[in-house]
């Protein structure tokens, strides 16, 4: 049990990656406060689980932050581990083709978010004498390419804010480290490809070595060895599970 008497919050936990991170974070012992704008999907998976409660909130919000970290408190008592894996893209389309509306919704989920968890949760870990953030980046903020521009910096921007974050929390025995996955069987898939159709899913497991998309399962392994006690000196570290896609 890896996780024994652990407890982490982990957003976007109803579904696709997330939820697999619950599974396993769930399976090896700790206990998980599963936030996702989808409710009551959230709140099957914690019933299904047993060991984890829900709610709904938008982590480009501030109090909604401050509800969540209440929420888990009061739920678990403590947080030790903080999985930022809720995003959201655009479509795969040219860059000027974005709008203004959708620029600023991917910057508010993908990026607001890591500025509002460390507001509210770095306090916590202090008064605990530590802890530690997962982000869930992508392998587009290391090898961008056409189509998702905006997305694409806004992973960027994750992976340059988290690793700094890990050289400034350091000293608080707080860690931070950044999954980079590639495209997986998610409910985002369609959407980073622009259509989900067979010779759309050909072209993308063309450009990954190991011949296939990425599974919320192999996620989760990352998660939990990153969360675990057996990562206590790994900071900063970009993890790409990506079946070589970033070689």
């Amino acid at each position: 049990m890896r996780l024994k008497d652990k407890v982490a919050i982990v957003t976007g936990g109803a579904q696709g990656f997330g939820l697999g991170i619950v599974e396993r974070f769930a399976a090896e012992g700790a206990k998980v406060m599963i936030v996702d704008v989808k409710e009551d999907a959230a709140k099957a998976v914690a019933a299904r689980i047993g060991s984890a409660s829900a709610m709904r909130a938008d982590v480009s919000k501030d109090a909604d932050w401050g509800e969540i970290v209440a929420n888990t408190l009061r739920s678990f008592g403590r947080i030790d581990c903080v999985v930022n894996n809720a995003g959201v893209s655009h479509r795969n389309q040219p860059m000027l083709d974005v709008d203004e509306a959708e620029f600023d919704r991917v910057y508010a989920v993908n990026v607001k978010s890591i500025y509002l968890s460390a507001r509210h949760c770095v306090p916590v870990f202090r008064k605990h004498g530590g802890g530690n953030f997962v982000q869930i980046a992508s392998t587009a903020g290391v090898r961008p390419r056409p189509g998702l521009t905006w997305y694409n910096g806004s992973k960027g921007a994750v992976i340059v804010t988290s690793r700094s974050m890990a050289a400034e929390l350091a000293k608080d025995k707080i860690r931070v480290n950044i999954i980079n996955p590639v495209a997986g069987e998610t409910p985002l898939l369609a959407t980073f490809m622009g259509e989900d159709t067979p010779e759309k899913r050909a072209q993308f497991r063309a450009t990954i070595p190991l011949g296939r998309l990425s599974t919320p399962l192999d996620i989760a392994n990352a998660a939990l060895f990153l969360a675990s006690d057996e990562a206590e000196f790994i900071t900063g570290a970009c993890i790409e599970v990506d079946g070589g896609r970033c070689v």
